[in-house]
């Protein structure tokens, strides 16, 4: 049979499982994106029926989704919005680098993989993923919840981060000059400062020139921008996923409210891909032998998250129900800890399957932790309600008239 139809067949079943699995979520009233991770295990490297054709079609995919997911966020929040957030939340920031690299990076020495590795493993733990959180908020129906922006100004802090992290960590792993990392270094801090700059400045500019009465003209201008973006983003060391975000924020008005309508879909579509091709690319024999160091640190990171994620909410006034809701939606990890692992087998070979586990066990738990963290919370925490005093014993009971007295 010709490549290319082995290809169509192979993504026709992919769509259509995705719309089955959807199917089943929904009736079941939880988010799908465990179930398409399980999927994409099944059929990947080593599972039941390995789906190769489409492997590369699907890798494609897979980045595009993040990037829609990523601009979506975007649009939701304006460039001021996202200044006030980061103003506000860098203490939050602080908190969240500290609970959680350094668990990741305590790990590395206990098991003997040197100094250069326990960064590169602080990078795993500390990240969470901005694209399934991005999905996971969209499923709950909490893009409007008043603990959301403190969640998004935590993913933008961590998003903004990694310009500054994995210049940093490509420059241990490949052993450069300090003078070629200082320079990888401010080529990344110049790209965002002038995208936030542009964003800040000339957004409205920017919404103009985009601006369209045809739906077809300002899909093909938004989606082309945004791809373009991402790509220069990725190119001068800078994550895709923040240069998609950028983009998103720079747009306001109209023009966001549209571009959000007509991207929703296309967004649904490939975000979907993106978590069925993290399983299609995981082979499910490497993970047994580490999975107990790796659930081991995924507890002590769930943990860390959501007291990272209450903190933050704590400090932007938020009541108890939102601030255990921030915490267990922080807990899932994706792209960037993937990203991160891939760049640092080439010094530890272990890492490999040892994040793939993580993520994986933290990519299922991540839904449900922000699904049950807040009931669950309640139920521990919840005191006792005092009896009216109608309802107290006699004994028990106090006389007005002589504490008057």
């Amino acid at each position: 049979m010709h490549n290319t139809t082995v290809m169509l067949i192979e993504l026709g079943a992919i769509i259509l499982g995705l719309g089955l699995l959807g199917r089943l979520a929904g009736h079941v009233g939880f988010s799908p994106i465990p179930l398409y991770l399980l999927g994409g295990l099944a059929f990947g490297h080593g599972g039941f029926l390995p789906l190769t054709a489409s492997e590369e079609f699907t890798a494609t995919g897979a980045e595009i989704g993040v990037i829609l997911l990523l601009l979506l966020l975007g649009l939701e929040y304006s460039a001021s919005e996202l200044v006030n957030s980061l103003k506000t939340q860098y203490p939050s920031g602080a908190v969240d680098f500290v609970l959680n690299a350094v668990p990741g990076a305590a790990a590395a020495l206990l098991l003997g993989w040197g100094p250069v590795a326990a960064v590169a493993l602080a990078g795993v733990t500390w990240i969470s993923s901005s694209g399934v959180i991005a999905k996971v908020l969209g499923d709950f129906g909490r893009l409007g919840n008043r603990e959301t922006p403190v969640v998004l100004g935590i993913l933008v802090i961590e998003d903004l981060a990694m310009a500054l992290y994995l210049p940093i960590l490509t420059a241990l792993l490949a052993g450069v000059s300090l003078a070629g990392g200082a320079l990888t270094l401010l080529i990344s801090l110049g790209t965002v400062g002038a995208v936030l700059y542009l964003a800040l400045r000339h957004g409205r500019v920017i919404s103009r020139a985009v601006s369209s009465d045809s739906a077809e003209m300002l899909l093909l201008v938004v989606l082309g921008l945004t791809l373009l973006v991402a790509g220069i983003a990725q190119e001068l060391q800078v994550s895709a996923a923040v240069g998609a975000f950028l983009v998103g924020i720079a747009l306001s008005g109209e023009v966001a409210e549209g571009a959000s309508t007509l991207l929703a879909p296309l967004r649904d579509l490939f975000a979907a891909v993106f978590f069925v091709f993290f399983g299609l690319s995981t082979d499910p024999a490497d993970i047994p032998p580490v999975l107990v160091p790796a659930l081991v640190l995924a507890i002590v990171t769930t943990l860390t998250k959501i007291a990272t994620g209450w903190y933050a909410a704590r400090r932007a006034g938020i009541r108890s129900a939102g601030r255990w809701r921030a915490g267990g939606t922080l807990v899932a990890r994706g792209e960037f800890s993937i990203v991160i692992a891939g760049l640092a087998v080439g010094v530890e070979p272990r890492m490999g399957p040892l994040a793939t586990a993580y993520v994986l066990i933290l990519v299922i738990l991540g839904p449900v932790a922000a699904r049950w963290t807040e009931p669950i919370a309640a139920r521990l925490t919840r005191r006792p309600v005092p009896l009216a005093p109608a309802a107290m014993p006699a004994a028990e009971r106090i006389d007005p008239a002589r504490t008057a007295r």
